[in-house]
């Protein structure tokens, strides 16, 4: 299974997400039909613009909790100051997609980020 992690800003749109997703499915040569699910953290559980995305694609948005988040950071790749001072995690997207695959998940590449949105894509053996 595949999991995109997303970390974004408030007020974000479908169409912002979008194109994190569409860029990093790209730059890792996935095929869309590959996603399983997008990952983000509960404080963002009320963004439209995931929500929404997520609709459109037809997959589950999956809600991270913090202590999840925390507890994938040590296998995250990406070093960012302004996720660790929101978040205390070094990447929010690389955090919620490895969170959301499973335990034993590995990210495809580090986070990529399009204008106000990061996008990670982890891949795991099954989703919780």
């Amino acid at each position: 299974m595949i999991a995109a992690g997303i970390g974004c800003r408030k007020a974000i749109s479908a169409a912002q997400v979008e194109a994190a997703l569409a860029a990093a499915m790209q730059s890792n040569s996935l095929v869309d039909g590959r996603l399983s699910l997008i990952a983000a953290p509960v404080v963002k559980g009320t963004e439209a613009g995931l929500v929404a995305a997520a609709a459109a694609r037809g997959v589950p948005l999956r809600l991270i909790p913090q202590p999840m988040l925390e507890a994938a950071n040590s296998r995250t790749l990406s070093r960012s100051a302004h996720s660790m001072a929101a978040m205390n995690v070094n990447s929010v997207a690389e955090a919620a997609a490895l969170a959301a695959a499973g335990p034993n998940a590995r990210l495809l590449a580090p986070r990529i980020v399009v204008g106000p949105v990061t996008c990670a894509l982890a891949e795991g053996e099954d989703s919780q």
